[in-house]
């Protein structure tokens, strides 16, 4: 049975989490740094003539874009001419001035492919003296499918799978998928030139590189066909990926295909990428928020990748050091850490990278008192499921026990979602309107 302690610590865990989702929020950042003036438009450390702007078009993907969308029109108003944002399937907001498309996530599906189609209109409509405000956020390049001419979606909703199920880091996934569009990888600036593009951007991937956030659509390309073919053929995809996917990169590392825009070409000459959020700054407020809950705290690092098992060793040895050898805290000690890890699905389970984590850390946890963990997605969803994550403790395996069920199969199989939920230990927010990766919480009292 959970104690008192417990429930204390997890309560704690989640205000935690909580404030550093809310430091993170991209309406907030958007609306305080977006300003209409008699003269001039003030988008972040930018200042922008009215007179020099024709028409003000307003587009974006990802799980963040309706409420950064909302923040736009909450300043512009009228001003905006016309717009279209694509977001996740129940994380709309109603907006006035543009048009609200929910799709699929992870997985592509034939909404994205209509949101797509509509972004790239508004983006070929604009021209020279026009301004183009696009909100990027994770989660846009499933939700932004724009297959090259030859390629189905369905072959990308295949390819797609198999990459995320393949173990394959969020960066060589992107590699692929900018290689197999027509809006990523640059080439929504191919479209809008010369209208000047500002996209404002929540980060959700590791030392916030923008050519990989979300493909980078409006940022240079440095990868190559032939980078995207070493990936498939890294994770042992080569026979399984669709062939005309494989046939099109293949022309492409030959030179029989135009590569994706680089750095230096003109394309991006009038445009800014701007990142208003990330994880960072998320982990920062859990810290400050920790400290107040009368924790010594400590942010471990922000660039957490690799398989979730592996960091779940990695985070509860650290916790167990800091319980029995006051190092590198003393309890009463919070420990922090974000990033994005990844599942290596070999099972057929239902789960996420922060249950998995959350799963093999109770294992770690296993009679070690006075220890809890949180593991959640900051934007409210992990994986396939309604939750963002899930809670881990001393406890954990044996109440499993009790409850006939055995961890290790559950863990093998992928299926930590079906464990917690039994255990009712499952983090459930909703959408929380922002999306910079993950946070993983560690209590010792």
């Amino acid at each position: 049975m959970r104690t008192a302690r417990n429930k204390s610590s997890r309560k704690a865990a989640e205000e935690i989490f909580r404030a550093a989702v809310s430091a993170a929020s991209p309406y907030d950042s958007v609306r305080s740094n977006l300003k209409l003036l008699s003269k001039k438009l003030k988008i972040y450390n930018l200042s922008l003539d009215l007179k020099s702007i024709k028409n003000i078009y307003l587009i974006g993907a990802g799980k963040a874009a309706c409420p950064m969308a909302k923040a736009v029109e909450d300043a512009l108003g009228s001003r905006i001419k016309a717009g279209c944002v694509v977001t996740k399937y129940n994380h709309a907001l109603k907006l006035k001035y543009a048009e609200v498309i929910e799709a699929g996530h992870p997985l592509p599906d034939r909404n994205g492919l209509k949101g797509a189609q509509k972004i790239l209109e508004i983006a070929r409509s604009a021209g020279q003296g026009d301004l183009v405000i696009f909100l990027l956020s994770g989660g846009a390049s499933a939700l932004l499918p724009a297959p090259v001419e030859g390629l189905s979606l369905k072959d990308k909703k295949r390819l797609t799978g198999l990459l995320i199920g393949s173990g394959a880091s969020i960066q060589e996934i992107n590699t692929v998928r900018k290689h197999l569009s027509r809006i990523k990888g640059g080439r929504l600036m191919d479209i809008a030139y010369p209208a000047r593009v500002i996209t404002l951007i929540v980060s959700d991937v590791v030392n916030d590189d923008i050519s990989s956030i979300a493909s980078g659509p409006t940022a240079p390309d440095p990868s190559t066909y032939t980078d995207a073919l070493d990936v498939i053929k890294r994770y042992g995809l080569l026979k399984k990926a669709p062939p005309k996917a494989i046939s099109f990169l293949k022309m492409g590392a030959s030179g029989a295909i135009v590569e994706t825009p680089k750095p230096g070409e003109k394309v991006f000459k009038n445009c800014e990428n701007i990142i208003i959020v990330n994880n960072s700054m998320a982990l920062r407020a859990a810290k400050e928020k920790a400290s107040s809950l009368g924790y010594r705290s400590l942010v471990l690092s922000s660039t957490i990748t690799g398989p979730a098992r592996k960091a779940a060793g990695f985070f509860t040895s650290i916790l167990k050091e800091a319980k029995k050898n006051g190092n590198p805290l003393r309890p009463p000690c919070c420990i922090i850490m974000g990033g994005e890890t990844v599942v290596e699905v070999r099972g057929t389970g239902l789960g996420g990278r922060n249950q998995e984590l959350a799963l093999a850390s109770a294992i770690g946890l296993e009679g070690s008192e006075g220890i809890t963990v949180l593991s959640a997605g900051t934007d409210g969803t992990d994986g396939p499921t309604e939750a963002a994550g899930a809670f881990a403790d001393c406890s954990t395996v044996q109440r499993g026990r009790s409850a006939g069920l055995d961890v290790r199969k559950y863990l093998d199989d992928n299926d930590s979602y079906r464990f917690f939920k039994k255990l009712k230990d499952l983090f459930i927010t909703g959408p929380t309107g922002t999306n910079v990766m993950d946070i993983a919480i560690g209590l010792v009292e």
